[in-house]
């Protein structure tokens, strides 16, 4: 699906437990600058008349009318229906409220409610990694194209996102994409987010060092350690981003061998990549031990670091080769390489989620 000439308007809603950020986009680009309200998050009048004055102060703003209204909300939610559940983050949402009816209401519009990280993913899919991949495959000469994907936001928490063959995947109770409750390989008692998450970042480099936890520097201070960049424990924070790369490498190889794509990593983290991707790829391509003590490999496929120049190289190039068709004098090409890849977002993430929920609303409309 190619929405840049696309001429429909959505109008979009970033929602956080602090502000609401409002736009609208079109064929692909944000054609308004942003309209940036407080949430009023524990006071359920005042937030519905927000998101309402958000949108109308955006729609005045449009070129022509709008054609849907779509955007990512915390959950628990039955996102299908609109209807919110109890968030930590907005308390006046608790018991259930329906969002979705209510703007749809007020503005006779079709409104769609996603998860961020399944919007995150679906914009990747869409407009970002997904189709900057299979250009490079393209261009490389390869036949190979790939039409799954799992995207990945890695900062305060761990989340993820389903994209099967051009269709984000949100499971029948609107929770598919739960990575965050995988068991933890390093703490494994825990689940995942306890070491996938800007709080395992600075934990382990506390620990490391020696130091209180609430002495703990920002990740964006732990990767400057790391690069040499800052003074402080070169070794600590060397640790910390090695063991988020191992947990969030477990998680991955356990995700991806049920859904087999491209796997892409956005979230405040993902600029710290060059640190922790190579574990991440390093543990996909482990090995498991079987009784008798012989090797197996942890996934069928071999993965890929794509922000690696030469494994970017090699991933391109697979291995094809032409076979003959037994009993005539016809070849085909073949690719016997199984191989997935690991990537950073290119577009950033917020762009990613507002490219999603643009999209998503489009799709929905017209299917």
């Amino acid at each position: 699906m190619d929405y840049r000439s696309d001429k429909r308007i959505v109008m979009t809603l970033d929602a956080g437990g602090t502000n609401f950020v409002f736009t609208a986009f079109r064929g692909n680009e944000q054609i308004l600058d942003e309209i940036t309200l407080a949430s009023h998050a524990d006071n359920l009048d005042r937030c519905l008349s927000t998101a309402v004055e958000g949108f109308e102060a955006v729609k005045k703003k449009l070129p022509a009318p709008p054609a849907a209204i779509s955007f990512a909300f915390p959950g628990p939610a039955d996102y299908p229906q609109g209807i919110i559940g109890d968030l930590p983050n907005l308390p006046a949402f608790r018991g259930g409220v329906a969002l979705g009816p209510f703007l749809q209401d007020k503005f006779g519009l079709p409104v769609f409610i996603n998860n961020d990280g399944d919007l995150y993913a679906y914009g990747e899919a869409i407009a970002g990694f997904l189709p900057y991949i299979n250009g490079l495959l393209e261009r490389a000469g390869s036949a190979k194209r790939f039409k799954n994907l799992l995207g990945l936001t890695l900062g305060t928490g761990f989340g993820a996102g389903i994209v099967r063959d051009g269709k984000l995947f949100i499971g029948d109770n609107s929770i598919a994409g739960e990575i965050w409750l995988l068991r933890n390989k390093l703490i494994p008692q825990t689940n995942i987010e306890e070491s996938a998450s800007i709080r395992a970042v600075r934990r382990v480099y506390s620990r490391e060092a020696g130091l209180a936890s609430e002495e703990a520097p920002t990740p964006k201070d732990v990767y400057e350690i790391g690069t040499g960049k800052k003074a402080g424990n070169s070794a600590a924070a060397a640790k910390a981003f090695q063991e988020l790369g191992e947990a969030v490498g477990d998680a991955i190889a356990n995700a991806i061998t049920l859904i087999d794509g491209l796997v892409v990593i956005g979230g405040g983290l993902a600029g710290a990549a060059d640190i922790f991707l190579p574990s991440i790829v390093n543990e996909m391509n482990s090995t498991f031990t079987k009784p008798d003590g012989s090797p197996l490999h942890r996934l069928v496929a071999k993965v890929y670091n794509l922000e690696d120049k030469a494994a970017l190289e090699k991933f391109l190039r697979g291995s094809t080769k032409e076979i003959e068709v037994y009993g005539t004098m016809k070849k085909i090409k073949y690719d016997p390489e199984m191989r997935i890849g690991v990537g950073i977002s290119k577009i950033g993430t917020s762009k990613a989620i507002a490219l999603g929920a643009y999209a998503f609303a489009l799709q929905s409309l017209d299917s």
